[in-house]
């Protein structure tokens, strides 16, 4: 690295994390404005609002933020070094445009990085905390009831329930079927299906089981029946939030029982997956641009600069948000496809504005 590179690297982080720091302290003074009369309201300790909460709250925004900020830092900076010519200066000292690119390239592959690991290893921890404080504290607390629930318990087993409440743990109109080559071989139907906290079982109330071997097939029925399934109550709801509360290997694991299950929300949890690493991508992108479209001298100084990419990042994030919603909802895109989308194009664009770029 030579001097130049490590002053860019200098300009670029310590912009970037000033504005970040600017932005974190203006957040939360308007979150605690907006939520001062819950947490008095609530009784919350100055304690758990500082140090479960903020405490919390601050990698969740830094990452959330982090791609556009990292855009505004490029800009800023590049374009007042553009307007005081010393972009002009370094190449006719001889360095190339390509070569100007590294460091920028290398901040923004450090913030990617960070990013990367706030997203999959630090905020879902983080996230555990403020939710759990979020819920006692803030909201309501609303309970999952739903309805026609389909899931597969393992190889072969299919459960089924038709209506779920997560306040009393019990589901009405519950079928378990077991199926061998593609035969059905029994089914248990209930009635009730109610979970035992205590001893970490299942009840079947007004119960009959039905049993085909070949040719025959026995009936049995019953009131109350105590068994054991491998399936707890929160088999039968997730939410987006206990998703967020997940690290990539966590998350990897429960999509992949969910695919097991037959999960219909199994678009919303890949969707997380694979926005977690094509988010932090989208920063080393959005520097390229910021660098191609900051380095060029014009008159009117960075304002120019500034509103450009400002309007360019909020297009990013406006395009990101309604190809995945058409991935899901439309079902015509695959998730792993649409998250990559918005990058694969303003990667094209950034390189068609970096061949543009005065050199």
């Amino acid at each position: 690295m030579k001097k130049i590179d490590i002053y860019i690297i200098k300009k670029f982080l310590s912009s970037f994390f000033l504005i970040i720091a600017l932005l974190i302290i203006i957040l939360i003074v308007f979150d605690f404005s907006e939520r001062i009369d819950d947490f008095m309201e609530k009784d919350a300790p100055l304690k758990e609002i500082i140090f479960v909460y903020y405490l919390n709250f601050i990698p969740y925004f830094i990452n959330l933020f982090s791609a556009l900020l990292t855009f505004i830092a490029v800009i800023f900076f590049t374009a007042k070094m553009a307007s005081n010519t010393e972009i002009i200066a370094i190449l006719s000292s001889g360095v190339s445009f390509r070569r100007l690119l590294f460091p920028f390239i290398f901040s923004a592959l450090l913030i990617a990085i960070f990013s990367f690991i706030l997203s999959n290893f630090i905020i879902p921890p983080a996230n555990k905390k403020r939710l759990e404080f979020t819920y006692k504290y803030l909201k309501n607390t609303s309970h999952y009831k739903d309805r026609d629930i389909h899931l597969q318990i393992s190889p072969g087993v299919y459960a089924y329930v038709e209506y779920f409440n997560d306040l009393t743990n019990v589901g009405s109109r519950f079928t378990l079927e077991h199926i061998e080559n593609e035969k059905l071989t029994s089914k248990i139907t209930a009635d009730i299906l109610r979970w035992d906290s205590t001893g970490k079982k299942w009840t079947f109330e007004n119960y009959w089981i039905r049993t085909i071997k070949d040719t025959n097939e026995t009936i049995t029925r019953g009131s109350k029946l105590d068994t054991v399934l491998s399936i707890l109550p929160n088999d039968f709801y997730r939410t987006l939030d206990e998703v967020e509360t997940m690290n990539y290997f966590q998350l990897n694991k429960f999509i992949a029982k969910e695919k097991l299950k037959g999960s219909n929300n199994i678009d919303v949890y890949l969707l997380e997956k694979y926005r977690r690493v094509a988010f932090p991508f989208s920063t080393l992108v959005l520097a390229l641009i910021g660098v191609s479209i900051s380095s060029r001298k014009v008159r009117g100084g960075i304002g120019y600069h500034l509103g450009a990419g400002i309007a360019l990042s909020f297009i990013y994030i406006l395009f990101m948000q309604v190809i995945t919603t058409i991935s899901i909802y439309g079902g015509k895109i695959p998730v792993a496809i649409a998250v990559w989308i918005p990058n694969i194009i303003f990667i094209l664009i950034a390189f068609y504005l970096l061949r543009i770029a005065p050199k």
